[in-house]
């Protein structure tokens, strides 16, 4: 699992639901420079996605791009995947370590300061911080501000990634103010050319970071 990827130098996460057009959608949003795949169903039946899982992880190793899973290390061991996402109110990180091992990726949410504080003493791969604004796939959650995106990662070991809203027009000024690693959902999710959309961020995220006098982290 996990251990042979560094999520380090990993830039552009993909967030995707079920869909029927997987085996198309996925090889597109790779080729663009997406560098994670997660799997966040939150309501097929299990059977729906490991199936999903089976068909997009080796899509996913073909590019050498890590997959996991959100929720469930269960399904996650199931279906070989590189690991597993889970929210606050999801099992703990120490279940997904005894379910999936050492070497698996194991991330976790966090949308405040003492989220994060708290999950800086577990034995996370990464984190991820916000959503920095509301986003229709955290229903009722406030967002968090960039701010405390910036702090997150600047306190941190392991990568942060940051969610909500991330898109081609504004990651150039997240990179600006300090951010390196992004979560990506509708942007790439509900367009009509996956491809050049991510191929439109990864440029804007790639060149920016380009530009830095700061070492990229």
């Amino acid at each position: 699992m996990g251990d042979v990827f560094d999520l380090s130098t990993r830039r552009l996460y993909l967030c995707v639901p079920a869909r029927d057009d997987m085996a198309d959608f996925l090889p597109a949003v790779l080729r663009g420079g997406v560098d994670v795949v997660q799997l966040r169903e939150k309501h097929a039946p299990a059977s729906r996605q490991l199936n999903l899982a089976r068909l997009m992880l080796p899509i996913c190793h073909e590019f050498n791009v890590p997959f996991v899973m959100n929720d469930s290390p269960e399904l996650a061991l199931d279906a070989g995947a590189d690991g597993v996402h889970v929210g606050q109110d999801d099992v703990s990180v120490e279940h997904c370590r005894e379910i999936l091992g050492e070497g698996a990726i194991v991330g976790l949410s966090t949308h405040s300061t003492a989220e994060f504080d708290e999950a800086m003493r577990r034995d996370v791969t990464y984190l991820s911080a916000g959503p920095i604004v509301p986003t229709p796939t955290k229903l009722g959650r406030e967002g968090t501000g960039v701010d405390y995106a910036v702090e997150s990662q600047a306190r941190s070991s392991v990568p942060v990634f940051v969610t909500g809203g991330v898109n081609a027009n504004n990651v150039a000024d997240l990179v600006k103010v300090g951010l390196r690693h992004f979560v990506v959902v509708r942007a790439l999710t509900e367009a009509t050319n996956p491809e050049e959309v991510a191929k439109d961020i990864r440029r804007a995220l790639d060149e920016t970071l380009s530009t830095m006098t700061i070492e990229p982290t």
